[in-house]
């Protein structure tokens, strides 16, 4: 039980991130470092990623890949993440980046992992351990 709720949330966490990214994508294009190219269109794979990836979630026989596929999507998004701690930037309406918060904000990449990863392991209640 603890995992279908916990599945369901992580669902809905990445179906309502991704969302985001075609509702307002303004907020993430600065997040794109200066050498990765088609800063929109990566903007909106992303979107369509943790969409896909958070309604894979959902269904218990596409679980594992799916939560597999989470993990690789945070992996591939950390640079962005990296460049605004390294470069402070501002994001959303926000004037000014939010400094020593960008540096707090990275080891939840860590936590988002972890997270994933425990859906990447075998249900107990399922093989009875």
């Amino acid at each position: 039980m603890t995992r279908a709720i916990s599945a369901l949330l992580m669902g809905l966490f990445y179906v309502l991130a991704g969302i985001n990214h075609f509702r307002d994508p303004d907020f993430y294009l600065p997040m794109m470092p200066d050498y990765l190219p088609a800063h929109f269109l990566l903007v909106q794979l992303s979107g369509v990623a943790e969409i896909a990836l958070g309604l894979g979630v959902w269904i218990k026989p596409l679980r594992r890949w799916a939560a597999w596929g989470v993990i690789a999507l945070l992996i591939a998004v950390f640079p962005a993440n990296l460049h605004v701690a390294l470069h402070d930037i501002p994001l959303g309406d926000n004037p000014e980046g939010l400094g020593v918060f960008n540096w707090v904000r990275l080891p939840l990449q860590a936590v988002l992992i972890a997270w994933a990863w425990w859906h990447t392991r075998p249900d107990p209640e399922q093989t009875g351990s």
